[in-house]
């Protein structure tokens, strides 16, 4: 499980860079043109809806890679004096609900992005077919259920990463 994770975490870092790096670039790009390019700037109105796409993918792909780190959001002080009070796996109770409800959200999402390319709706500038919407959240959870799973049976310890220095 720990080489399969290696690997799925270094496509994961390099589409996050890509996405990010291709993002402020377009983005940039888009307000020189607007600024410089004068009526030119009319032919790139689809920087928006790109941008706007690669963010969707960007922050969806990045909540299982910020959960293996311990960078979620968490009330930590809460959880271990529930877990010495009550005696409770709490951390383990914790990590079950997570990996269920991801992927009962990837479960929806396929649904919801499978009904989306059924309909055939195309984006306005790029004629990129909608459903491409809901690839992402489906992705992100899938990714999500896998770090809540290797939690669970032991592969990471995502909540010892919370106080240890970034990779």
């Amino acid at each position: 499980m720990s080489a399969f994770l290696r690997i799925i975490r270094l496509i994961e870092r390099g589409c996050l860079v890509a996405l990010l790096l291709g993002m402020t670039v377009l983005f940039a790009f888009n307000v020189a043109i607007r600024l410089f390019g004068g009526s030119l700037a009319s032919s790139f109105g689809w920087i928006d809806e790109v941008v706007r796409l690669m963010n969707i993918y960007l922050v969806f792909l990045a909540a299982g890679l910020a959960l293996e780190r311990g960078k979620q959001v968490a009330v930590d002080s809460w959880r271990d004096q529930i877990a010495a009070r009550l005696h409770l796996p709490l951390t383990r109770i914790i990590d079950l609900a997570g990996l269920c409800f991801s992927l009962w959200m990837a479960w929806l999402a396929h649904g919801m992005a499978q009904f989306v390319f059924g309909t055939g709706q195309k984006s306005a500038t790029l004629g990129l077919a909608i459903g491409w919407i809901y690839v992402a959240p489906c992705a992100g959870f899938l990714l999500l259920a896998l770090r809540y799973g290797a939690s669970l049976m032991g592969s990471i310890d995502r909540f010892a990463a919370a106080g240890e220095a970034g990779e």
